[in-house]
């Protein structure tokens, strides 16, 4: 024979209408609840022992009734469980969600921080004179320029720009670079 049986549950060992409700690790005693609410303390060290009365049944005791760890989803004070508008849609627990809002704040703090150093370290540095060399500006490189094209346009050779701009490698040009070229910026006239 098996070392559980029948007679080791609630129902066989307690008085109908008794049921426990929990246990104090402190004092190693059961507690229980009968019909009409009111709690009875086991003896220390035993499952099943005589009981003695802790206290009276409270005037309202429907809220003690429910099982809020067992409950899937919140219900009425009246016990019946909200229906979703949609058919198609069913109630969502937010609680979840409240849970797993610390990590979204961490992912989208990390995210920014990615955001702030890598794509963008230039959006808060004060710009720098791009040709600090005197009597030169700068050039933006469009689509299908060439170190010869630029330096015919304006008016040097091309060892000049090279010499101007010391780390351009003419092959590779980008579109959006910028170059010094020779030559001061010109004022607007009126």
């Amino acid at each position: 024979m098996g070392r559980w049986t029948q007679y080791d549950e609630d129902d066989y060992r307690l008085p109908e209408g008794m049921k426990r409700i929990g246990y104090d690790a402190d004092t190693g005693c059961y507690y229980f609840k009968d019909r009409d609410g009111s709690i009875w303390r086991g003896e220390a060290g035993s499952s099943y022992s005589e009981m003695t009365r802790v206290s009276s049944p409270r005037p309202s005791t429907s809220d003690d009734d429910r099982d809020l760890e067992g409950a899937g989803s919140p219900t009425r004070r009246n016990g019946y469980q909200l229906l979703p508008t949609d058919a198609n849609k069913t109630n969502i627990n937010a609680s979840a969600y409240r849970t797993l809002f610390p990590f979204f704040l961490l992912i989208a703090a990390v995210l920014l921080l990615v955001w702030r150093l890598v794509l963008s370290p230039n959006l808060s540095a004060a710009p720098a004179k791009l040709c600090p060399k005197p009597q030169t500006t700068s050039y933006l490189v469009q689509s299908g320029d060439t170190c010869w094209d630029i330096s015919k346009a304006h008016h040097c050779s091309v060892d000049v720009l090279k010499e101007l701009n010391a780390k351009v490698q003419c092959d590779k040009l980008t579109p959006g670079a910028v170059l010094c070229v020779p030559g001061v910026e010109k004022s607007s006239k009126k």
